[in-house]
């Protein structure tokens, strides 16, 4: 089965200007399925624009499939920044019969472009897409770290068997799924009054990571090494506060300022090791005069901007563009090794496997701040760090 099947067209007579795009216009430069599907020869393109126009799972969200359309208005007419973008807009994946075989579709694409090693921007239909975006990885039979960006834990129990799941409840799909391909799980904006305290005990008793919103309304910059973690990250637009994106039945007062959501997307587009990359739960029928939709291309925008500036320094190589800092733990507990980046300031954590000491030794990498470095160099160990060394485990 081609990719092809899985898509409709683009009807850009409702999408591009009368005039037509400037040539400097993200419309211009981009690739669009209008009337053939893009030839997705590899190394063509970078990035893929997938939208999903299936929303019978968004809890109380009800019109989010009409998203993409919505977004692309307002992206296309976005101008290029400092860099030359190679981006493929395949269409929208079609609704399937049942939930189910929308799943299997974006599953299918996600896969076959991860494969491509062209990175999807999946613009939904409900966050429960999360699911099939994941999924996507099992054939890639590649570990995953998640990285959740919601005001709320999605792991009410839902009751139902099957693949079908729903966007309040997704993540209790991902985390029973077997064989299991989630190595970490990291939250990113709850608010303490939306959570369930037993889950909060879930994600303690799992090793995974759980971020309040509070903790970034001094500085959003601490989202950066949690963000640059991920392989794939599925952001809900409910997290951004109502009064910067109001286009969704579920927005509530709090959450992140519009602004702190563009940095963190541009954090992700500058993560090395994000494969995909969704945006869910945007709602146009509650679009006040399209601001919502603007800010979501906003997003998208420095998304783009990210990815064309990525530094390459993960892995870590070539060793010269790397400095090793070591710092020893109070009573000569043990020594800790941190690596900082030359090419960005970055810093990372090297966490051993608990096998036992071997010739070839074995270390995961673990995306940290100076702060950690700090908290080793006056003898204590970062919680990054023992949550990292107990998943090994």
């Amino acid at each position: 089965m081609s990719l092809s099947d899985f898509f409709s067209p683009l009807n850009m007579a409702s999408l591009r200007p009368e005039e037509g795009f400037f040539t400097s216009q993200l419309g211009f430069r981009a690739t669009l399925h209008e009337t053939q599907f893009p030839d997705l020869d590899e190394g063509q393109f970078d990035l893929a624009i997938v939208g999903v126009a299936d929303d019978r799972r968004a809890v109380g969200n009800e019109g989010c499939a009409l998203a993409p359309d919505y977004f692309r208005e307002k992206f296309y007419r976005l101008h290029e920044g400092a860099f030359s973008s190679r981006i493929v807009d395949l269409g929208n994946i079609r609704a399937g019969a049942e939930v189910s075989d929308t799943y299997v579709a974006l599953k299918t694409v996600v896969t076959e472009l991860v494969k491509m090693g062209i990175l999807p921007v999946i613009i939904g239909g409900g966050q429960d897409l999360t699911y099939a975006q994941y999924m996507a990885y099992e054939k890639l039979e590649q570990k995953v770290d998640l990285v959740v960006i919601d005001n709320a834990f999605d792991i009410n129990d839902d009751g139902e068997e099957g693949i079908a799941t729903r966007s309040d409840a997704y993540l209790n799909k991902i985390f029973l799924h077997q064989p299991n391909y989630l190595f970490n799980f990291s939250n990113l904006g709850y608010q303490t009054y939306f959570v369930n305290q037993d889950s909060l005990k879930v994600m303690e008793k799992l090793y995974f990571d759980a971020h309040r919103l509070g903790e970034f309304t001094t500085d959003i910059a601490l989202t950066e090494p949690v963000v640059r973690n991920a392989s794939m990250i599925s952001f809900d637009i409910g997290a951004i506060r109502s009064s910067d994106a109001g286009a969704n039945a579920n927005a509530t007062p709090n959450g992140f300022y519009g602004e702190d959501a563009c940095r963190i997307t541009r954090y992700a587009g500058m993560n090395d090791k994000l494969t995909s990359i969704g945006f869910y739960e945007f709602n146009p029928a509650y679009d006040r005069n399209g601001q919502t939709a603007l800010l979501l291309a906003q997003m998208v925008w420095y998304f783009v901007d990210g990815f064309y500036n990525r530094k390459k320094d993960f892995p870590l190589t070539p060793k010269s563009q790397f400095i090793i800092y070591r710092a020893s733990l109070k009573e000569g507990s043990g020594e800790m090794v941190f690596v900082k980046s030359k090419k960005s300031d970055r810093w990372w954590m090297q966490v051993p496997y608990p096998s036992g000491p071997t010739k070839n030794e074995r270390y995961h990498l673990v995306p940290c701040r100076y702060d950690d470095y700090q908290t080793a160099v006056n003898g204590e160990m970062p919680d990054l760090w023992w949550r990292t060394y107990q998943k090994l485990s």
